[in-house]
């Protein structure tokens, strides 16, 4: 028997030996391997991510009331927004400032409290961290409406618990700065629990040798944290402030609940005009509309590679 099994193994052994080469290079025979696995997720992107997105770049160049047929008009769109004199190019600037204005002092915020809260429960001496970390985290779970209708009552004028245990007077939402506030207050409250989770387990993974290296060298918490800890966790922090990034510049649900946009249009955000452009109540304009939405993802695209170009160059370490 085993002399047969041998002679079996011989002969296929021969047949694959003289099997032709694969002429396909290594790299994209595993590609090939590998498209079962990624076809369903492919075919996800493509009908709600990619094609989207390719016609949304389309009507940008149309002339479309989203009834009839779009008409291709070229560049008019983009020329209309870029000139001075027209009313579009005020919405488009308005939008585009108040949207800037929310990541410029949001997405700090978002980064920059998470990180701090991590690194606090991170401290061995610490009794329930983990339940503490839940905390922070179930804000993230419930829907942007839900949390907006909560925080509006939070700060009515009237009833409002802020209003009432402070003795003011404040129209949070209809006065500035206070309407920017309670947005930023919103979405820190909502946001801050997947960034700490990133953070946290980042930090976990920094080796206890270096935070000994640095304290026989007499660093202080403050110089380990720079010095140690935010080099180690240098990805998870490019990681997230891309994410972060570009979540923010897509702002629309918390201005919207909380303010509607106002007072005067000071919290309408860039994302509020395309909607009101292409499904308010009056005519659509829908190429003017999505061409907002391309110009504001080029600046997200450029922001963006900034970002990875400061964070992710290689420093000498």
């Amino acid at each position: 028997m085993t002399t047969t099994t041998t002679a079996r193994a011989q002969r296929g052994g021969d047949r694959r030996a003289t099997r032709p080469p694969s002429r396909l290079p290594q790299g994209l025979r595993t590609w090939f391997r590998a498209i079962p696995f990624m076809g369903p997720h492919l075919v996800l992107f493509a009908v709600f991510g990619l094609f989207p997105a390719c016609f949304g770049i389309y009507v940008a160049f149309t002339q479309w009331n989203l009834i009839g047929d779009p008409q291709w008009v070229g560049l008019d769109n983009f020329r209309v927004l870029f000139d001075t004199d027209h009313a579009f190019h005020r919405i488009f600037m308005n939008g585009l400032w108040n949207t800037i204005l929310f990541v410029v002092v949001g997405v700090p915020l978002l980064i920059a409290v998470p990180l701090v809260l991590a690194v606090m429960l991170s401290r061995k001496d610490l009794r329930g961290a983990n339940v503490f970390q839940g905390i922070f985290f179930v804000p993230g779970l419930i829907a942007v409406s839900a949390a907006a209708i909560a925080w509006n009552l939070v700060f009515n004028r009237e009833f409002g618990p802020i209003n009432h245990y402070l003795g003011t007077d404040i129209s949070f939402t209809t006065t500035q700065p206070w309407a920017w506030t309670t947005i930023f207050v919103l979405t820190v409250w909502a946001g801050i629990g997947g960034n700490l989770i990133i953070y946290r387990s980042a930090i976990s993974a920094v080796p206890q040798e270096l935070y000994e290296v640095a304290s026989i060298d007499g660093a202080g918490a403050v110089r380990s944290f720079f010095n140690v800890t935010l080099p180690s966790i240098r990805l998870p922090l490019l990681y997230t402030t891309v994410m972060t990034t570009t979540v923010s510049f897509n702002v629309f649900a918390q201005p919207l609940m909380l303010t509607n946009g106002g007072p005067a249009d000071s919290t309408t955000v860039l994302m509020m005009e395309v909607r009101d452009l292409a499904f308010g109540g009056g005519p659509s304009i829908a190429g003017v509309a999505s061409a907002m939405a391309v110009l504001l993802g080029l600046v997200l695209m450029a922001i963006s590679a900034i970002q990875f170009f400061i964070m992710y160059r290689r420093t000498d370490v």
